[in-house]
């Protein structure tokens, strides 16, 4: 098939592009030489098979198109002004759903939120958890649940720095959301080190002692994946958001989590993987353990990393969205 999508989600689109089909990506200039949200095509930090095509507005027109995923709302405007076509009606359509509910401005109370496409029956709704699909309104629209898949990195787990990790985009502006304000607790019983985009003012924002935190701003996916190994425990102070994909590739790589049960973590994240609870006071009790005891932080990783491959291995997330794809193409 070939497929319209957009790049939103760099490490979904990372697993998408690795099936069969050819995967087309609107590439459409922004100002400073940068590309706009409607189209960024392909990954600069990740590397992406031959199959996923960097397409413009204008040849998108001369494309047979099978099917569009949408990621946004916006998706359906540009679809409608580059193709003239209405997406579910004359091009198949599915609506992938990155995000819990509440997370975007407009959003509506928790468990209230109304999908934006819930007063629609001819596109179906793709959650990437059970937890999102439940907690939102989707009204008439058909829905499933497609739970995410991992490019396995390998088992890599040294954990040679007795130091924590956490991985964050945007800590700074999300705030509370992505627990921002649980990192003095933290950095109180390990060393830190926060990997993501945009941890400019950090520091700042929650008092935080550059010599007890330190700050790793966009690196690329492999060197990222080569410096969370070397760690030894992964922390994912998360309140609210979908399931993480750096904490499940955290989990491939075989690093120990420690985190907040709530959203899919409590799914995702075996008892024997790690810990995972509401209370701050037994994650840091978790922490210290771990940073003494490294046989039991290699022990939990392994476990991880066994959980991660069974439920979110890459084979599997592939035949699912073919499985769908198929389905809404018919």
């Amino acid at each position: 098939m070939n497929i319209l999508v957009w790049h939103v989600h760099g490490s979904w689109t990372t697993a998408f592009v690795q099936g069969p089909h050819d995967y087309l990506l609107p590439v459409v200039p922004g100002p400073g030489g940068r590309r706009s949200p409607d189209g960024l095509g392909r990954a600069r930090t990740w590397d992406w098979p031959a199959a996923a095509r960097e397409v413009t507005p204008e040849a998108l027109r001369e494309e047979q198109i099978d099917v569009v995923v949408l990621q946004r709302t916006r998706d359906l405007e540009l679809v409608r002004e580059w193709l003239g076509r209405e997406p579910g009606r004359d091009l198949p359509a599915v609506f992938l759903e990155h995000n819990a509910p509440g997370l975007e401005p407009g959003d509506g109370p928790i468990p209230h939120t109304r999908h934006p496409m819930a007063d629609r029956d001819d596109i179906p709704i793709a959650h990437v958890t059970h937890f999102n699909r439940l907690f939102y309104d989707n009204g008439r629209a058909p829905t499933t649940v497609i739970e995410h898949g991992i490019v396995d990195p390998g088992e890599r787990y040294t954990g040679e720095l007795a130091r924590a990790a956490v991985v964050v985009n945007e800590p700074v502006r999300r705030g509370r959301t992505t627990g921002g304000d649980l990192l003095p607790g933290l950095a109180a019983v390990a060393p830190v080190d926060v990997f993501g985009m945009g941890l400019s003012g950090l520091h700042e924002a929650y008092g935080l002692d550059p010599d007890r935190v330190a700050l790793h701003d966009d690196p690329p996916q492999a060197a990222m994946h080569a410096e969370l190994a070397r760690r030894r425990v992964y922390v994912h102070p998360v309140r609210w958001t979908s399931l993480g994909l750096s904490l499940l590739e955290a989990m491939h790589l075989g690093l120990p989590v420690v985190g907040l049960a709530t959203t899919e973590a409590v799914e995702a994240v075996p008892a024997d993987a790690g810990v995972l609870s509401t209370r701050p006071e037994r994650l840091w009790e978790a922490v210290r353990h771990f940073m003494a005891d490294e046989d039991a932080a290699r022990l939990a990783g392994k476990a991880a990393r066994a959980a991660a491959l069974e439920r979110y291995g890459l084979d599997r997330f592939l035949t699912d969205w073919d499985h769908l794809l198929r389905e809404v193409v018919r």
